[in-house]
């Protein structure tokens, strides 16, 4: 059956109209701390870092927008008016001072508009505050051990196999649930120190907005202060072997009094702390 030029314009417009309501509610569906299907946003944001970085993201995605357009538009200008079939003697101008000075001087201020957030965001991201709490996380080819220096804790996380996944009542996402997770209290100051064990690693949760090299033979250290309770996850985001792809990094963000609840289940030795996943009991990793 033929479609009239009238239906194939009513079902275009709507096929755009949901494709547009599609991203505009892009993450719509999303959980806080982890990737989103069809996602075309940064993650949603639970740290200062995070709040600023995004910002900034959508700041310089709107200036690159309007550049790309008045190029765009100029472009269109001279195919339109200068072409030889309209304009068929050309001007022999080889000198405008008013705008040898404009696209010198404009594209000067937009760098400087660009550079001015850009070093107060590396300065947000490098200068740590004083931090309430130390982790020293250790990469492993091919998993995380995390260390609690001041609290004498220390453990490795590894990945959960398909298997142990689909035995908890709440799974994780697929390859990012791990057996030990990161335990941190709301609203504190974290200071996490990185290095590497064997290759380079690299240290990332994209909701809080850090990602650092965990190299031998040298500590490199951030900090994140997340805002919201939660479940957050990341990955090694360094190529470091075959199994690259397998280490997930989970962090638990609690209150206060969960917080001391686990350091006290931890260092009794017990394995169903809450950096466990829910309705699982692991043993100590080694």
């Amino acid at each position: 059956m033929k479609m009239s030029k009238g239906q194939m314009g009513r079902r275009l417009l709507g096929w755009g109209v949901a494709g547009v309501t599609a991203l505009a509610s892009g993450t719509a569906f999303a959980e806080l701390g982890q990737p989103a299907p069809w996602e075309y946003r940064l993650q949603e944001s639970a740290t200062e870092v995070m709040d600023y970085i995004t910002w900034f993201h959508n700041w310089l995605l709107g200036a690159i927008t309007v550049i790309t357009l008045f190029v765009l538009a100029l472009l269109i200008a001279v195919i339109v008016k200068f072409n030889a079939k309209t304009n068929p003697v050309p001007s022999r101008t080889t000198h405008n001072t008013l705008i040898e000075v404009a696209w010198t001087l404009i594209p000067v201020l937009i760098l400087v508009g660009i550079a001015v957030p850009s070093f107060r965001l590396l300065f947000l991201e490098l200068d740590i505050p004083k931090a309430d709490l130390t982790i020293k996380a250790t990469g492993n080819q091919w998993n995380w051990t995390y260390t609690y220096p001041d609290d004498k804790i220390e453990y490795t996380s590894i990945m959960l196999s398909e298997a142990d996944r689909a035995k908890l009542a709440s799974p994780p996402p697929r390859l990012l649930g791990v057996d030990h997770a990161i335990v941190v209290p709301v609203n504190k100051v974290v200071r996490v120190q990185t290095v590497g064990s064997d290759v380079i690693h690299s240290f990332a949760v994209p909701a809080f907005g850090i990602k650092i090299d965990a190299i031998p033979g040298r500590l490199n250290e951030t900090w994140f202060k997340a805002t919201k309770l939660g479940i957050y996850y990341g990955q090694c985001s360094e190529l470091c072997g075959k199994d690259h792809a397998f280490m997930p990094i989970v962090v638990k963000v609690v209150n206060d009094k969960d917080y001391a609840d686990w350091k006290k289940c931890v260092q009794a030795g017990k394995d169903n702390c809450i950096d466990v996943p829910e309705g699982n009991k692991a043993k100590q990793s080694s």
